[in-house]
């Protein structure tokens, strides 16, 4: 049993289930994946598997393709390492990682890459309050004190200001599986899933 397994996120829809309840899910095209290095203690230090997406490869350098063909992986674009834990098997490479892998009510764990929103204040960035907006107060979306002038006479690593949002990795934990469609390879989860689009995700049994 594999780890893991490496997707991409199709967009949002919406379910009915059996007693007329409607679930927003997330399509998910989940695989198929090959296994395309096994790594061991006594090789590599650790005990992992790369997975790779087989989708459609743009040209790779001399190195990555011989990386690839050594293990039979010709097409893959995309690849992911997994730690294994004891009782996941042993895979090998050219081995097939399908959405088979998954149940009905099953709970997933999902990472991907939040939307960037470029730069933001503090207000949308880190959902700061603000200052009055009438009055002549000329302190609206301002971000406030950062630190006292005597003590400490600096700011603090990790002080909330403005700057960069989003593209972040991000990880949803307990998402439910609502279908799974073997034939196209989708995995439809319940609520939202982070990233834009077509963008990749990576989907795991849930830690907790």
């Amino acid at each position: 049993m594999s780890p893991g397994i490496i997707g991409k996120k199709i967009g949002m829809t919406q379910v009915f289930r059996p007693d007329g309840q409607v679930v927003p899910v997330t399509v998910l095209k989940a695989g198929p994946c090959v296994v395309v290095q096994r790594k061991t203690p006594t090789t590599d230090g650790y005990d992992a598997v790369q997975l790779g997406l087989v989708e459609f490869a743009k040209k790779l350098n001399k190195p990555a393709a011989g990386h690839l063909k050594k293990a039979g992986a010709d097409g893959v674009k995309y690849l992911r390492e997994f730690l294994l834990k004891p009782g996941m098997g042993d895979p090998k490479p050219g081995d097939k990682v399908l959405v088979d892998q998954f149940q009905l009510a099953q709970k997933v764990d999902i990472t991907g890459i939040s939307k960037g929103r470029g730069f933001a204040g503090t207000v949308k960035r880190h959902h700061f309050g603000g200052g009055d907006g009438t009055h002549g107060s000329m302190f609206h979306r301002a971000p406030g004190s950062i630190g006292s002038s005597s003590y400490p006479s600096r700011v603090y690593p990790g002080m909330r200001m403005a700057g960069h949002m989003g593209d972040d990795q991000v990880t949803v934990r307990n998402l439910e599986v609502v279908d799974i469609d073997l034939e196209d390879n989708l995995l439809l989860v319940k609520g939202a899933v982070p990233g834009p689009n077509g963008g990749y995700v990576i989907v795991r049994q849930a830690k907790r």
